[in-house]
């Protein structure tokens, strides 16, 4: 059911009505739908009531995804985390959090911290389509190394064909 389904729930009045469950469970189906200002609406409403782990890192999502506000939403997500450590749901949005802030190398490296909390679907999916470095040829260097850059482009055209 969602908002158009059901008519529009976000004013003050109605969203008053509706139970915390409610409003988690419509605010997760209008982040899933991309309707992300609605999302937050409802997931704020839902973390006023209550402040568990889960409803900090929704919330933090759609807060992310309307208002751009990353410091505040990656404040949320590690809150959730500090709070829920076992829960790899937890690290899944807060690396989409830095991924909306284009902040790959900390999205890449919170999502394999929830891939050893634990195997999510969600998250090795997302480290696929974000891809896959090759180690630098020569270790001992570092990756932007004119060197090990050379080298790496001459191992990948070699493997390619």
């Amino acid at each position: 059911m969602t908002r158009r389904q059901t008519g529009e729930r976000v004013n003050g009045q109605e969203l008053t009505q509706l139970e915390t469950r409610e409003l988690v469970h419509l605010g997760k189906e209008e982040l899933e739908a991309g309707h992300y200002s609605s999302a937050q609406r409802y997931l704020h409403a839902a973390l006023e009531r209550q402040r568990t782990p889960e409803h900090l890192s929704l919330y933090a999502v759609a807060l992310a995804q309307t208002a751009g506000n990353v410091q505040k939403a990656v404040a949320l997500c590690q809150e959730a985390i500090k709070r829920e450590p076992r829960n790899c749901n937890h690290f899944l949005r807060l690396g989409t959090v830095y991924l909306l802030a284009g902040r790959k190398r900390e999205a890449i490296r919170t999502l394999n911290l929830g891939l050893r909390v634990g195997k999510n679907p969600a998250i090795t999916k997302l480290l696929q389509t974000l891809g896959h470095r090759e180690r630098p040829v020569l270790p001992f260097l570092s990756r932007g190394n004119p060197l090990n850059k050379y080298l790496g482009k001459m191992r990948s055209s070699l493997f390619k064909k």
